[in-house]
């Protein structure tokens, strides 16, 4: 795979799906000393209130979709992209290319070992496969990701259901991964795997700098 960040720069991607627990296995990586850049939160910056998006949203979509205070409308978008495959690619072309530059920009000031990218949607995303050093899957049973969905989001477990195919089979993530964490069970668990392959990143960023 490639590596681009800075010249011969160590990065991973993290993926997995709805509820597999990518956030909390970021958040011990950032505090084992990686530059962690999460692209849920680029995105959701973009279509926040007067965020870099949100022009393009209104032009493509209309005035309907963007809140008085200026943000994306999210519950109405989320119908319509549920509704009409083609709004989704409609609005992933004016995005993407956002959240990868955001993305670049961020990676280019990072300071950490390495750099780890968050990205839901990695294995859907060509340009994320060729773009990072490795790829780490949070894996867990599908019982799992439902019932910890339906827990924070407060969701019914057919509307989970309804979610979860909208992403790629688990087969398909786990086909696509060099690395696999699984986080069925709680944070004490994970902090174990999480340590061991930190430990493995930072000895193949330092075999990348010298």
């Amino acid at each position: 795979m490639n590596v681009s960040v800075r010249k011969n720069r160590f990065s991973v991607g993290l993926t997995g799906g709805i509820g597999s627990g990518k956030s909390t296995a970021a958040d011990l990586f950032a505090m084992l000393g990686a530059s962690v850049i999460d692209t849920d939160v680029i995105a959701h910056q973009l279509t926040a209130a007067n965020g870099a998006a949100i022009a393009a949203i209104k032009s493509a979509f209309g005035a309907a979709f963007v809140t008085e205070s200026g943000a994306m409308d999210r519950s109405r978008m989320r119908e319509a992209v549920f509704a009409d495959p083609t709004t989704k690619e409609r609005l992933e072309a004016i995005i993407h290319p956002l959240i990868r530059a955001a993305s670049e920009h961020a990676a280019a000031q990072a300071s950490g070992s390495y750099v780890l990218f968050v990205v839901p949607l990695l294995v859907e995303t060509g340009y994320w496969k060729q773009r990072v050093s490795r790829v780490l899957l949070i894996d867990c049973p599908e019982d799992i990701q439902i019932r910890r969905v339906m827990q924070r989001n407060t969701l019914t477990e057919q509307q989970v259901r309804v979610i979860m195919a909208t992403q790629v089979p688990r087969a398909d993530r786990l086909a696509a991964a060099d690395d696999v964490i699984v986080n069925d069970s709680d944070t004490a668990a994970l902090l174990p795997q999480v340590q061991r392959l930190h430990q493995q990143y930072l000895a193949l960023a330092l075999a990348g700098e010298s």
